[in-house]
């Protein structure tokens, strides 16, 4: 249940609705909500609802937790639609009775899904993945030639966001039939950057699994059948999949293939600005953090090495909300290994601020969390109403 006063939360909103460089009648206009009802939030004389309250955090691009400690909507409204996206696809297949949405209103709405899965919002991708998925698949079973490609494109692009949420709410399944999905549309865009895109996505299902070596067998295999590194995208492409499999090589204990991958990404990425390519974020910023998530997924005598990195470096605030609190997150994991639990602990509340929900399903996260307040038995109180947030006590 929520522990935030009325007073608090104002503050809150506030606060970032400033950071965000808005007037109230801006955050007003955004959220769909009226001008008085904003003030009397921020004053502390109204507490939202939980529509309102999901409204605001949309509009100031934040999660719902960063407004009010301790909610668990996210959450629950996230396993809520989870069974809505399962019946969305299982009949992939089979063309719906539903009139096709037009293309460039699809895909300006899937573009939304995908900005939503980089900031980490899955609340939002939960509640509208199973009508856009259903939407994605008509498209592509009532449309021909290149409007079909640029459908399927789209199916795939979904699919990823609505895996994204599966994945971290730990609906591994579901995670792997929309991978499923999203190789199959992948396949049908003809495009080789598309399908690399979804064997990038696919180790998801090897990590879950903890198939490790077989999952960095698919990613040299995919790395081999990617397109030639000759432009930007395709650059950015081959590089993803580089840094996907150092990390799976990373788990699977091969510090050879680690390193090796790491090194093939990080030369790679020197050649092209940082940026979001297909739904991906690639570029010498994303194999800095992997650099930190290589060395933790190779075990505690690489520890160092994470250190190392975050002694010269931070995630920028440009990269998205996910990757950034990712960084976190592992880098917590290395100083707890390294007897640091206070910097752990500062480096959990960073990663929760940057991205509550991602914070709070990961299991690296709320492991740190626990051996933080293990090692800390009499600490204060900010320390506790963490960990019992993280659901780690």
């Amino acid at each position: 249940m929520p522990t935030s006063t009325a007073i608090e939360v104002g503050r809150r909103v506030a606060t970032i609705r400033r950071t965000r460089r808005m007037t109230q009648a801006a955050l007003a206009r955004a959220a769909f909500v009226s001008l008085a009802t904003i003030k009397a939030i921020e004053r502390g004389a109204r507490s939202p609802s939980d529509d309102t309250l999901d409204s605001i955090a949309a509009a100031l691009a934040v999660d719902p937790s960063h407004i009010i400690t301790g909610s668990t909507r996210t959450s629950s409204r996230v396993h809520a639609f989870v069974p809505a996206i399962s019946a969305a696809i299982a009949a992939y297949d089979i063309p719906a009775d539903v009139p096709p949405l037009p293309l460039r209103q699809l895909a300006a709405e899937v573009a939304q899904l995908t900005e939503w899965r980089l900031a980490a919002q899955y609340a939002r991708i939960a509640e509208h993945a199973p009508r856009l998925l259903t939407r994605s698949m008509t498209a592509l079973h009532h449309c021909t030639g290149a409007d079909r490609l640029h459908a399927a494109q789209l199916l795939a692009t979904t699919a990823r966001s609505a895996d994204a949420v599966a994945y971290k709410f730990g609906h591994w399944d579901l995670s792997a039939r929309l991978v499923d999905l999203m190789r199959w549309a992948a396949d049908q865009t003809e495009d080789r950057i598309a399908q690399a895109t979804a064997a990038y996505v696919r180790t998801e299902t090897f990590f879950a699994a903890r198939a490790h070596a077989q999952g960095l067998a698919a990613l040299e295999r995919a790395i081999d059948a990617s397109p030639s590194p000759i432009g930007r995208e395709t650059t950015a492409a081959r590089g993803a999949l580089h840094m996907r499999a150092a990390v799976i090589a990373g788990r699977a204990d091969d510090s050879e293939a680690a390193e090796h991958h790491l090194a093939e990404a990080r030369r790679l990425g020197d050649t092209i600005p940082e940026a979001d390519y297909d739904g991906t974020r690639f570029g010498p910023d994303s194999v800095r953090a992997h650099e930190v998530s290589v060395a933790v997924s190779l075990g505690r005598d690489h520890i160092q090495t994470a250190l190392d990195v975050a002694e010269e470096w931070t995630p920028p605030d440009s990269m998205p909300a996910e990757r950034r609190s990712g960084f976190w997150i592992e880098l917590a994991r290395a100083q707890v290994w390294a007897g640091r639990p206070d910097d752990a602990f500062e480096s959990l509340k960073v990663a929760r601020f940057t991205a509550p929900q991602h914070t709070r399903e990961h299991p690296w996260a709320r492991d740190a969390a626990a051996t933080v307040r293990r090692l800390k038995r009499a600490d204060a109180e900010s320390l506790t109403a963490f960990t019992e947030w993280i659901g780690a006590v």
